[in-house]
């Protein structure tokens, strides 16, 4: 997270709130570089309330804006109004996270990109449990056009399983399902039990049933061979025989080690090589025009839960 920090002279002429009180002529602060006191581009208004997070990190922002945002007041932080108006002073409070988390919140609330800070996974998933504690309720922001979404989905190319059971934990599907295009490699018994009990039942079925699914698509699609033609000199059945038996020989090898990952190269690369053998131009034909099917059959099956 981007801040900055300066000197603070004189800190009655700043403000008089109990976060920045001191006993020294000079007080060092860090604040926030999208949250600070000289940002009027929200709402054409100078903040009103000051967020200090555990490291010490000042967030200056719009109380509306938060209670707008919160089911809660904030976790019962802002939930006394005298508090605010009795103060002349920025009023002040102190929020129990890190300030990559209540970066990440604040943004969210004002519906912001923090894609530019890069925070890690462990970073947005801990903010993300967090969510609920201030009264956010994460499927009205991690979805599909939401920044906090984008944030997530960013996860998912580097961190599918955990991303996955992270969306999973909280009921996310669109994020799950973006997730879940990443872990068609992902060997399903290696699955941690925490990852299992995370994700749920729910969650840990569709899975299961995307891998199970895209393999019995892939071994249904296998079982049609090439197609037939009449007779002609040259080529009897017997000889296209030889074909389809070829066929589902080298079906049964695909078969017997493909997963739900498995690529259309793949199969181009074990079929068409069958072509070899046949001397007859339909069946080569046929033998073409099965493989490009079989592809585009493959292609259309579903990559995600």
């Amino acid at each position: 997270m981007n801040h900055f920090t300066f000197d603070m002279q004189r800190p009655d002429e700043w403000s008089r709130s109990n976060a920045e009180k001191t006993i020294s002529e000079h007080l060092q602060v860090s604040v926030s570089s999208a949250f600070h006191p000289y940002n009027t581009s929200f709402d054409d208004l100078v903040p009103d309330l000051l967020l200090l997070s555990l490291d010490q990190v000042f967030f200056y922002v719009h109380r509306h804006r938060i209670l707008a945002a919160s089911e809660n007041s904030f976790a019962m932080l802002l939930a006394s109004p005298s508090e605010f108006s009795t103060n002349r002073s920025l009023p002040t409070v102190v929020v129990p996270e890190p300030s990559e988390i209540l970066n990440i919140i604040i943004h969210t609330i004002y519906r912001m990109s923090v894609l530019q800070y890069h925070p890690c996974f462990e970073t947005v998933s801990a903010t993300i449990d967090a969510l609920p504690r201030y009264g956010l309720p994460p499927k009205g922001y991690v979805c599909a056009g939401q920044p906090l979404y984008d944030l997530v989905a960013a996860c998912a190319p580097l961190r599918p399983i955990d991303t996955y059971a992270l969306a999973a934990a909280h009921d996310l599907a669109e994020a799950a399902a973006v997730a879940s295009a990443h872990l068609l490699s992902f060997p399903l018994s290696t699955l941690s039990d925490e990852l299992a009990l995370r994700m749920g039942a729910v969650y840990l079925k569709r899975l299961f049933f995307l891998h199970y699914g895209r393999t019995d698509a892939l071994k249904r699609a296998l079982l049609q061979p090439p197609s037939t033609h009449r007779e002609c000199p040259g080529c009897s059945l017997i000889e296209q025989h030889r074909l389809t038996r070829a066929w589902t020989l080298a079906a049964a090898h695909i078969t017997w080690d493909a997963g739900p990952n498995l690529s259309t190269h793949i199969l181009q690369a074990t079929l068409l090589p069958l072509q070899k053998d046949l001397s007859c131009s339909k069946c080569q034909l046929a033998l073409r025009d099965r493989v490009a099917r079989l592809v585009v059959e493959w292609a259309l099956v579903k990559r995600t839960i």
